[in-house]
Formats: C-alpha cells, structure tokens, sequence
C-alpha cells in the first residue's frame, strides 16, 4: 500500500514533491496492482492544487487496483467528486485512516 501523506501541508510546491515521489514509484509497478491511502485531513486547498491532483490521479490511474482518501470535509468535498468525474477515477472517500485501511484491505 502506498501512503500519501498531504496533512497539514498548505504550499503547492510541498503538495507537488509528495506527489512526485509516489508518482515515481507506483509508476514502476505492474498495471493494477497498486494500493492507494492519501490523507488530506487540514491540508489547504487551491486551484494550483486541485489541478495538481487532476494531473496525478490521471498519471497514476493504469497503476491503481484500489484508492482510498481521508480528510475530504466541506469545500474539498465538491472538488473532489469533481475531480473523480475529470479523471474517471474512483477513489473511496472515509472519516478515519482505519476505516480505510480495511476498506482496502478487503480489495
């Protein structure tokens, strides 16, 4: 399982090098076969990083089997199923990191 840390982070340029590092690695594993957690929990949201996002739920979609996120309250509710339409992904939404690990853990 590959865990995306982007809590509390507030600049697009640190949102933007989490995202390069797990870009660069799920993207040398096998086609379906990458289990996905990001957190999202007091992380500020923007357009720079909606599109951020936009552009790696994109990328990564041929790797992903299973993707879950936590922290998606308010605001960032309506930009992420907007961004679930854009990319054709389909990506869990839950409260806690718990209820998502064993979300995924049943996929």
């Amino acid at each position: 399982m590959v865990f995306l840390d982007f809590s509390n982070l507030k600049l697009p340029a640190d949102v933007s090098t989490v995202m390069g590092h797990a870009r660069n690695y799920i993207h040398k594993q096998p086609v379906k076969s990458v289990y996905s957690l990001a957190s999202i929990e007091n992380m500020h949201f923007n357009n720079e990083i909606r599109d951020l996002f936009g552009e790696l739920l994109k990328s990564n979609k041929p790797f992903i089997k299973a993707s879950a996120i936590v922290g998606v309250i308010g605001l960032k509710q309506l930009v992420f199923n907007g961004l679930m339409r854009l990319t054709g992904r389909d990506v869990k939404s839950f409260d806690t990191l718990d209820q998502a690990k064993d979300w995924l853990a049943m996929h």
